[in-house]
């Protein structure tokens, strides 16, 4: 049954597909407040940053005189943002759609969602991780004033999933390295190599090609060990990933095998992705050529790399400290619901397969 039809026939489920317009509504407030320019991104683009592990959506554009060109559904809208940057816009916001291919069939996932990425000049991934608390909780005292909360609910509580979570600040803070130790008991001081980190994935039980590279074997320990335990009862941010995992990202001064980024994870969600952004465009070029090569080997399909943003980081960047949060899976956790199909009126099955 597609959504418009369930909300025809249920229309008590009106209530938990308009918490999408509150808690869009709440972010809205939240930056405006804090004096960030909202700004709007584009949603065709001729070029990409080359991101090995993300899938495309390719079209194409043509002129009036019928010449193609190829063009492209952008992942998300961060070179765009960080041109304004460079522009001098200031701190600034941003809520388009995004578009990442093979992301169906998947309750956390849609290939069409909505992103949140905000940016703080003169900043680092600190001080968002600061905005994160800040965010959540006021969202949280958003929705509160305008629904009705069971008096057991405290102003910095939600219930998901019948789960309590206490939403206060400071949130539990785990290195990458700290939650490998504590949840999987894999040292990764010492597994930052291929052949280390197949030899302790091998002893584990997984099964181990030969052509899986150190970042699938990562994310097999990660994915199945690690990521289930975080932000259970409390929200957890995790950082200094490998900087291997962080192309956009500044690698930490006093040790650069790992980067200036976080995540942060609520019940199990993984909800937004940080960064200490790099602005050595010299090095980012080399990390785009990077993920190109793997790319290539992936057999990801091959599109022009946006040598314009790398022109802007030429003319010189600020620094500054960015996220970006999905905000269908946000809006999942507070309609207390497990499947992101029951936040959108439109979700993919409904368009493609029902």
């Amino acid at each position: 049954m597609k959504t418009w039809q369930k909300l025809r026939q249920h229309p008590e489920l009106w209530e938990r597909y308009f918490i999408r317009e509150k808690v869009l509504t709440a972010i809205r407030r939240f930056f405006l407040d804090r004096k960030f320019h909202e700004v709007e991104t584009p949603y065709l683009t001729g070029s990409l940053p080359p991101e090995s592990y993300l899938d495309i959506f390719e079209t194409t554009l043509l002129s009036r005189d019928r010449k193609s060109t190829r063009a492209f559904l952008p992942t998300s809208p961060e070179p765009f943002i960080k041109k304004l940057l460079v522009a001098g816009i200031g701190n600034c916001f941003a809520l388009p759609k995004s578009f990442r291919n093979t992301e169906d069939k998947s309750r956390t996932h849609n290939p069409e969602f909505t992103i949140l990425e905000w940016y703080r000049v003169n900043a680092d991934y600190t001080d968002i991780m600061t905005d994160c608390e800040e965010l959540v909780l006021f969202i949280n005292a958003y929705l509160q004033r305008s629904q009705k909360n069971p008096a057991s609910v405290k102003p910095a509580e939600l219930i998901y999933q019948g789960k309590r979570v206490d939403l206060s600040a400071p949130w539990e803070r785990l290195t990458v390295a700290e939650a490998f130790i504590t949840y999987a008991q894999v040292d990764l001081n010492h597994a930052l190599e291929r052949p280390a980190l197949a030899k302790i994935a091998t002893k584990k039980g997984y099964a181990v090609g030969p052509g899986d590279s150190w970042e699938e074997l990562f994310h097999l320990i990660f994915l199945n060990e690690v990521e289930p335990r975080l932000g259970r009862g409390k929200p957890t941010i995790i950082y200094e990933y490998p900087a291997k995992l962080a192309a956009l990202a500044r690698t930490k001064k006093s040790d650069p095998r790992f980067a200036e980024r976080f995540e942060f994870y609520i019940e199990g969600l993984e909800l937004g992705d940080a960064y200490s952004e790099l602005t050595d465009w010299k090095e980012q070029l080399q990390r785009f050529r990077d993920e190109e090569t793997e790319r290539t080997r992936l057999g990801k399909v091959e599109h022009p790399m946006d040598m314009d943003f790398i022109e802007a980081l030429k003319a010189g960047m600020p620094p500054a400290g960015g996220i970006a949060v999905g905000v269908d899976r946000l809006i999942m956790l507070f309609a207390d619901t497990n499947d992101i199909a029951d936040t959108l009126f439109f979700p993919i099955k409904d368009l493609f397969w029902s």
